[in-house]
């Protein structure tokens, strides 16, 4: 059974920074797409930035490119979601999600397989 924990929920102020983390546990192949989504409330997940875990290779969202950053610790089998500069319009609910890795950077959140808890973000 594969589990995604993800933690680092937490308050800033507008410009500020936070860091995501999703540990992963379980049964998995050894090359995957991670995923990072937020939900608004009443709204669809929307797909943020992904990383292909066996490589490396990053894709953002427009809304976030240049301020939002996805690195890995594979030997920790964590991802990580450095966001910076952060404006209130990226409050929302954060959630990691893996899958296979091809199309890893359409951000199609129905074809991935599981689902972190999520993670509150709030920007004030």
């Amino acid at each position: 059974h594969v589990q995604l924990v993800e933690s680092g929920r937490g308050s800033v102020q507008a410009g500020g920074s936070l860091r995501l983390s999703c540990e992963v546990s379980g049964s998995i192949d050894g090359n995957n797409c991670i995923g990072w989504f937020r939900q608004y409330p009443g709204k669809e997940r929307e797909g943020v930035a992904a990383i292909v875990t066996l490589g490396g290779t990053t894709y953002y969202d427009d809304s976030v490119t240049g301020r939002f950053t996805t690195s890995q610790d594979n030997a920790k089998k964590t991802t990580y979601l450095q966001m910076d500069q952060l404006r209130t319009e990226d409050t929302s609910m954060y959630y990691c999600a893996i899958r296979s890795p091809a199309y890893c950077s359409t951000f199609s959140a129905g074809w991935y397989n599981y689902w972190g808890q999520g993670t509150q973000v709030t920007v004030s």
